[in-house]
């Protein structure tokens, strides 16, 4: 069984950055307005940052460290692990982490690696950058995660184009004795790959010409093969029934009620459909499980913690004991449920650059 139980690390503060450019879906014209007004009703997102041609993830991100940095007070010669998780790095290599150390000023003592896990990737970070932490070899780690994702799709496919929005966030982690356990249970199905999928680019399947050719796959779907896809039946069939089962065993397993045990539960923001779906197959209190897929999107792997920054933040700040399940879902197919305990976390007022 993939499962941690993270000790001796503590989550010290997380941030969030997103573009200042805000697109409501009537503004993309593939979509009628019926067409979006339609869309914005069912799927819940109505509203999601987009970030121009010249910023890329690490900017995002980069923005909402530095801040974290700022209001922690932490010197960045004390920064010994950055991880930064996204599926659009400024380049295929070098790595992107390796950029960031120089842009942000880090050691080059400081520990740097890239990993490309979508939308369980804020787990994927919390797992290998707490387990550089445990043993108290590495005192402090920079998670950065984020994605500019509506530029890995055509603008021409209706199935993915009003899905996501851009941003980067920051976590920060510390060694520290005292702290509460992190837990981490992960879950994967290669067999299911396709159902997210970039078909072209990879050394699978090389880019060439036959790359940039669109089909028309009709309902709206336009794409070529250099364009990220997702099958959107398949995807919501694993979303509903496999996490849901997860974070059901999990529960379980450490004997934790859904009422009295957990403050939040922090659902990846696939969309509205997906979510309110797993909320009522786990028969989650609707009061615990905050929204902001609505002026946000999916934002990847920065999803979970874009929520603790935008709706839980107050909470989060303070002294008293938060205790969080969330549940993540994405590529690989891959999900994993995560709890933390959680007070006085630093988190700056969103970013916006």
């Amino acid at each position: 069984m993939a499962r941690w139980e993270i000790k001796n690390v503590r989550f010290a503060g997380v941030s969030a950055c997103v573009p200042k450019q805000i697109v409501k879906t009537a503004d993309y014209d593939i979509f009628t307005q019926e067409e979006a007004d339609t869309f914005d009703k069912t799927v819940g997102i109505c509203e999601r940052r987009i970030a121009p041609d010249d910023i890329c993830a690490s900017d995002l991100c980069q923005a909402a460290a530095e801040r974290l940095l700022e209001e922690l007070g932490w010197e960045k010669d004390t920064v010994d692990a950055l991880i930064f998780e996204s599926v659009t790095g400024d380049y295929r290599t070098p790595p992107t982490a390796c950029l960031l150390q120089d842009r942000m000023g880090l050691s080059a003592d400081c520990f740097c690696l890239d990993i490309p896990m979508g939308c369980c990737g804020c787990m994927y970070a919390l797992v290998v950058g707490g387990n550089l932490l445990t043993t108290g070899n590495v005192h402090r780690a920079l998670l950065l995660v984020g994605d500019t994702a509506l530029r890995m799709g055509s603008m021409k496919d209706k199935s993915r184009v009003p899905l996501f929005g851009d941003a980067g966030t920051a976590i920060a982690l510390e060694f520290d004795t005292e702290a509460e356990p992190i837990v981490i249970d992960f879950h994967t199905d290669g067999a299911g790959y396709t159902a997210l999928h970039t078909p072209h680019g990879g050394f699978r399947h090389p880019f060439t010409a036959e790359s940039l050719v669109y089909e028309d796959f009709g309902h709206g779907i336009v794409r070529a093969p250099m364009h990220t896809m997702i099958d959107g039946m398949s995807v919501f069939a694993f979303a509903i029934s496999k996490p849901p089962r997860s974070v059901s065993q999990f529960m379980t397993d450490y004997q934790l009620d859904k009422d009295t045990d957990i403050d939040y539960f922090l659902i990846h923001q696939a969309n509205k459909l997906i979510v309110d779906r797993v909320v009522k197959k786990l028969k989650l209190p609707l009061e615990k499980v905050p929204y902001n897929l609505e002026e946000f999107g999916n934002l990847g792997g920065a999803s979970i913690p874009s929520l603790m920054v935008t709706r839980i933040r107050e909470r989060l700040q303070g002294g008293e004991p938060t205790r969080l399940l969330c549940s993540s879902f994405g590529l690989g197919l891959s999900w994993g449920t995560m709890l933390l305990n959680l007070k006085n976390v630093t988190i700056p007022e969103l970013v916006e650059i």
